[in-house]
């Protein structure tokens, strides 16, 4: 089978993982007989120097005509100084908007391997947790009316959340699909005892849930969530919630994994094109390096394969040799911890990948 793929690398360190990346889909091609046509496009802090904006027409004409994409990260403090507008994230706001993607999945799981680096109390840590965060994508407070006025104390910001019954249904019914797959188990997190948005959210669920008997639906409010994720993750299985909600919380279960530097995300909608990354930044701080850790954006990858592809063998074969080799102890920098292990380059934890790809 062949795909094509637009790679849009970004800042950072965004270019080093996604060639990476690309190393460990070539392999599965190699194996299982596919073409994956990759083509690379300028957004974020790179397009603004080169083109003057964050995300040029050729980009979004590329992206539009392609099967998926695959993004590494975008911004630095090189382009911190810019209007709101015109900054590198514009391009990340954009392009889910324009390619219909409301959905967000962002898995979060403690890789038996790396149980030491957890921050979390021993007792917690030894449970484990495996959850996946549904996070609503292209609504609520990134995308309202925002502007500046003059208030009661002078001049003043402002941001509007505003979720439609469309918005929510879209993202719920994902979510209570996605539980069916998995423990059958929903948790809804919202604020509903303070905001509208929030109460009609709770309602659509509740409405929802009649049509899937076989799930158990919660409700959380966020302040709680946002301490259940340290006291106890292992209770989670699938959570739904808002954008803004989401982003927090996504991240905060990121960090109780040991490192941000392992969790993948895929951007989905309507169609089987999604796009595909890593939830960490552009760190360009290490870029040029070799310290950046390569595995996110290869669990990305293999989450392209699964949802945009429908591969699931080869996802599966992916995410194995990730196991595989954390299980047999190489790390890279932000993941050695109490190891003592010497710390591998992206590219050599790439090549071990790869190795575990083809046993």
């Amino acid at each position: 089978m062949e795909f094509n793929i637009a790679l849009v690398k970004g800042d950072g360190i965004g270019p080093e993982i996604v060639d990476n990346a690309v190393r460990v889909l070539e392999e599965v091609g190699r194996q299982f007989g596919h073409a994956f046509r990759c083509k690379s496009y300028l957004a974020g802090g790179c397009a603004i120097d080169a083109c003057g904006q964050p995300l040029p027409q050729e980009t979004v004409d590329g992206c539009l005509a392609s099967d998926s994409v695959l993004l590494g990260a975008v911004g630095g403090p090189k382009w911190d100084g810019l209007a709101g507008d015109v900054r590198p994230e514009k391009a990340l706001l954009k392009l889910r908007s324009v390619l219909g993607l409301y959905t967000n999945l962002r898995p979060a799981r403690l890789y038996q391997a790396l149980r030491a680096e957890c921050p979390l109390r021993e007792s917690t840590a030894e449970k484990g947790f495996d959850l996946m965060m549904v996070r609503e994508l292209t609504g609520g407070i990134y995308f309202g009316e925002r502007g500046h006025r003059e208030g009661k104390y002078g001049p003043e910001a402002y941001d509007t959340e505003a979720y439609s019954e469309l918005e929510i249904r879209r993202i719920t019914k994902v979510a209570f699909e996605t539980a069916r797959k998995r423990r059958k188990k929903l948790t809804s997190i919202d604020k509903a005892n303070v905001l509208d948005t929030s109460r009609l959210w709770r309602k659509i669920v509740h409405e929802m849930a009649a049509d899937y008997p076989d799930v158990t639906v919660t409700d959380m409010l966020v302040d709680n969530a946002a301490m259940q994720l340290i006291r106890d993750p292992s209770q989670f299985d699938v959570v739904v919630t808002t954008n803004m909600f989401g982003d927090i919380l996504s991240d905060e279960a990121s960090q109780i994994t040991g490192s941000i530097g392992l969790l993948p995300s895929a951007s989905l909608g309507d169609t089987k094109r999604g796009m595909y990354e890593p939830i960490h930044g552009s760190a360009p701080d290490i870029a040029g390096t070799g310290k950046a850790n390569p595995i996110a954006t290869i669990l990305s990858a293999a989450m392209m394969l699964r949802y945009s592809f429908d591969l699931q063998q080869e996802a599966d074969k992916v995410e194995a040799a990730v196991d595989a080799v954390l299980n047999a102890g190489w790390r890279t920098a932000d993941i050695v911890g109490s190891s003592g292990a010497s710390p591998l380059t992206g590219d050599e934890m790439t090549d071990k990948i790869i190795e575990a790809l083809r046993k």
